[in-house]
């Protein structure tokens, strides 16, 4: 069922690529079926994976490349840090492809993209070989360059450029760190299980670490690694931003806790102290530049970077709780900044303007949307029974114990957040509304279900947090047991940092 999920997409792209280019209709209803299968079983697997065994579940594992002292296997499974954010990944392609209607140009070539994308992100997730880890990594490379370059706004080929040198010089790095850890000891091997039980020298660790945390980085994005995004953001396709955000930027945050806490556990709480200086840096920075944006998309694109800070203070507070926050913020950002990239192209549809000084008192003509656009804004800024309250409040108490000012000062980035949200929000849809949108329309038909769909999920998670939490902190509880078990608390002396709760 995992491999189905995963390669269903790609049979899917095969397909249309086989359909007339003139019959869009057909080409979308077919990319909507086969990105609707791997969410119907990945909804399957999620109420039917094993909260009180956790751990690895649902594994395929069959030898693939066999060559003298090289083995390489298509390892696959999930536990509970992978299996929320397949369902993500899922929900959101297919949110994305209901919000393609407008997509005439080339829309088979478009939909046949969205799919492959979809392929490569949900193999990140379930993949346990380093080796399938990095093929998979790379698979998305391709499709979101095409879909930016091709589909994108006046800047289309800069931001296409600068999206795939960052993340090629970042996966460089990361694959001279998969290829040392698979030198260093012996048998040789790309297992991810196996490299997690090993012990590691702390200077080989240290290189290791940062040469991998390079390629989680550019694509969490940490700052000062994050400038691509703003601009493949605005210069994007709507329904790309909803992906781009919601489910390549989780790459990053789950190479965090998959690898750099899975296997090099040492290393990263050796680093913690310049891991939440970055963490601060790209919160408080994030939303600073977001309160000075005139252009919807892109104070949605800064907001992204400062609402990955938080995973970033998780991980290096290095608690269970903060790690479970951390893997939290990752599924609910996805759901929360999926929503607002929705709303804004919606606007930008009817308004054909982006610009919030250019706005005023819309609500009066677009109410349905200014109801959901207040509840998106209210979820990023956390506000609780929203699903971005359990996640921030779960990596404050995390980190406030190990490091407590860093926590303090990430949590400024709260008001700052209030500040530019309500602040857009006054300006764009209340007060007197301006006689050029007299005759502006309100969303309708099937562009509201995937924005409702967003919402409602939005304020289920808030309302009964445990649908999601109890299958994430089964995946931190062994995450960390099996880290505490292969790296004892008395090994850790080199590291010159006290002691810190599992």
């Amino acid at each position: 069922m995992l491999s189905a999920i995963i390669f269903l997409p790609l049979l899917g792209a095969g397909l249309v690529a086989l359909v007339p280019s003139e019959r869009r209709t057909m080409i979308r209803w077919l990319a909507g079926i086969f990105a609707g299968l791997p969410l119907l079983l990945g909804l399957i697997l999620y109420g039917s994976y094993d909260v009180h065994a956790g751990g690895l579940q649902y594994v395929e594992r069959v030898s693939w490349v066999t060559l003298p002292e090289i083995g390489v296997s298509y390892f696959v499974g999930v536990d509970g840090l992978s299996l929320p954010l397949i369902v993500l990944t899922a929900l959101l392609t297919l949110v994305a492809i209901l919000a393609s209607e407008r997509i005439t140009e080339r829309a088979k070539e478009y939909y046949l993209l969205l799919l492959i994308l979809q392929t490569g992100v949900t193999g990140v997730f379930a993949a346990w070989d380093f080796f399938l880890f990095f093929l998979f990594w790379e698979v998305e490379l391709v499709p979101m360059y095409l879909l930016i370059g091709i589909w994108g706004g006046p800047r289309r080929e800069y931001a296409a450029i600068k999206f795939v040198i960052y993340t090629l010089a970042g996966s460089a790095l990361m694959l001279v760190g998969i290829l040392a850890l698979y030198f260093y000891g012996t048998p040789h091997t790309f297992d991810m299980t196996v490299l997690a039980r090993r012990s590691y020298g702390p200077a080989f660790a240290s290189v290791v670490f940062w040469l991998l945390f390079a390629g989680f980085a550019v694509k969490l994005p940490v700052f000062p690694l994050h400038t691509w995004l703003p601009d493949a953001h605005v210069e994007a396709p709507t329904a790309v931003s909803v992906l781009l955000a919601g489910v390549l930027l989780k790459m990053g945050g789950y190479g965090m806790l998959r690898v750099l806490v899975g296997l090099l556990p040492e290393a990263t709480r050796h680093w913690a102290l310049l891991l939440a200086i970055l963490a601060v840096v790209s919160v408080l920075y994030g939303a600073c530049v977001s309160m000075v944006q005139r252009d919807l998309k892109a104070m949605v694109a800064y907001s992204s970077i400062s609402h990955m800070g938080y995973v970033l203070l998780g991980v290096a507070a290095f608690t269970s709780i903060s790690l479970s926050g951390a893997a939290i913020q990752l599924f609910t950002h996805g759901l929360i900044t999926g929503l607002l990239f929705l709303l804004v192209g919606a606007l930008y549809d009817r308004a054909h303007t982006r610009l919030i000084p250019e706005f005023s008192g819309i609500a009066k003509r677009q109410p349905l949307l200014a109801v959901l656009f207040t509840i998106g804004g209210l979820a990023s800024l956390g506000l609780p029974s929203l699903a971005g309250f359990i996640a921030e409040f779960t990596v404050f108490i995390g980190s406030f114990a190990v490091l407590p000012v860093f926590t303090v000062l990430a949590a400024a980035g709260i008001v700052l957040t209030a500040g530019y949200l309500l602040w857009m929000l006054r300006r764009v849809y209340f007060g007197p509304l301006a006689p050029r949108w007299e005759r502006l329309e309100d969303v309708r038909g099937v562009e509201v279900i995937p924005l409702v769909t967003l919402t409602a999920l939005i304020i289920l998670v808030g309302i009964e947090p445990s649908l999601l939490t109890n299958v994430i902190n089964a995946g931190v509880a062994s995450l960390t047991t099996s880290v505490a078990a292969a790296h004892p608390p008395g090994a850790l002396g080199w590291i010159g940092l006290p002691g810190r709760p599992w």
